[in-house]
């Protein structure tokens, strides 16, 4: 099996492109967009002003690529490391800086906005992503769940039984595996026997694609397909999408232990970025005061949600309650009236 590829490292089209230029750029900005607020949280963290942080350079037209290819009411749920396909299907960069800062308003999405807050618990989204499509088809919408995870997550009891589920009962979703190359340090041959987690998909009575997650058109592409068979009821498609991450697991990990600069190298030749801008400059459609320009408004729309996200004030101590089920639970309450007693007795 070798992986569908539209357009080649150096830029080069290799079949017909998905996609329009104004669309190619408007994408384009998307993907220096996402890097830049990564590049914005990864400082954040080492100044202490967020949590542990999941970088995912190296993986914009993944995210970006699949996301494209929905409508805006389509569901999407998602991981800790997908910030750009959450805030292109409208996630607001604010909330996502909130939930790293530990303040669960990060969580609430705004109205009309079909993305669930990302997921920490590896694996588990992806039932809630084929319970969401499930629902939209029993209600007799023709909307998609799409739900975007990791290699490492298609080794947990949850991705077996959201692709069970999903195959027998034909729900409109698709899964789409960024193989990144390793569960934070596990590399993905000793994850599994299969030659390629695509392969997966044959056991569950679905299609499996095996795309390069570095290539934007590809992306766009499978997905697609993946997308109309699902709005059209043709139940759930499996994509793995060939790809990496250039830096660490989390701001915590030491990826030196476990991998060579030199693979790192030879994948950072391989950046989507620079395939869709050397594209674009093949194609006469790219000027370097452009993408000064873009950078410049991403960096401070990025800076913008920062300033907001840190300038609300903090909510008070017993918010936790009000904001975890619609009604308390007995035990809850007692720990409701167990703070207020702490808070009297000071």
């Amino acid at each position: 099996m070798e992986p569908i590829r539209l357009l080649d490292v150096d830029g080069a089209l290799l079949g017909d492109a998905p996609i329009d230029l104004d669309e190619t750029r408007r994408l384009f900005v998307a993907m220096l967009t996402a890097r830049a607020y990564d590049a914005k949280c990864t400082s954040m963290q080492v100044q202490g002003r967020l949590a542990t942080y999941a970088p995912f350079e190296g993986q914009e037209a993944a995210q970006i690529g699949s996301v494209a290819a929905l409508q805006p009411d389509d569901w999407v749920v998602a991981t800790y490391r997908d910030a750009a396909a959450m805030w292109f299907q409208g996630y607001p960069w604010m909330n996502l800086f909130l939930g790293r800062m530990g303040d669960e308003r990060g969580g609430s999405a705004p109205a009309g906005v079909n993305v669930l807050p990302p997921s920490i618990t590896v694996g588990a989204h992806m039932i809630h992503a084929v319970g969401l499509g499930w629902a939209e088809s029993m209600q007799g919408s023709d909307r998609v769940a799409m739900t975007l995870f990791g290699d490492g997550a298609t080794s947990e009891g949850d991705f077996h039984e959201a692709m069970n589920f999903a195959g027998v009962f034909a729900t409109p979703t698709v899964f789409l595996c960024q193989n990144n190359g390793f569960a934070i340090s596990m590399p993905r041959e000793r994850q599994t026997a299969a030659e390629f987690l695509a392969d997966k998909a044959v056991g569950y009575g679905m299609p499996g694609v095996l795309v390069d997650g570095n290539d934007l058109f590809a992306v766009i592409d499978v997905t697609r397909h993946a997308v109309a068979r699902a709005r059209a009821g043709e139940g759930p498609t499996f994509i793995e999408a060939l790809t990496y991450r250039v830096g660490p697991h989390t701001t915590t990990d030491d990826a030196a232990r476990y991998r060579s600069d030199d693979t790192v190298e030879e994948w950072r030749r391989r950046d989507p970025v620079d395939r869709v801008r050397s594209y674009l400059q093949h194609s006469d459609a790219w000027e370097t005061a452009w993408e000064t320009t873009v950078v410049e408004d991403a960096a401070g729309e990025i800076e913008e949600a920062v300033a907001a996200a840190e300038s609300l004030e903090p909510l008070e101590r017993g918010a936790i309650f009000d904001r975890m089920y619609s009604s308390p639970t007995l035990a809850m309450d007692r720990q409701r009236a167990a703070q207020r007693r702490d808070d009297v007795d000071g």
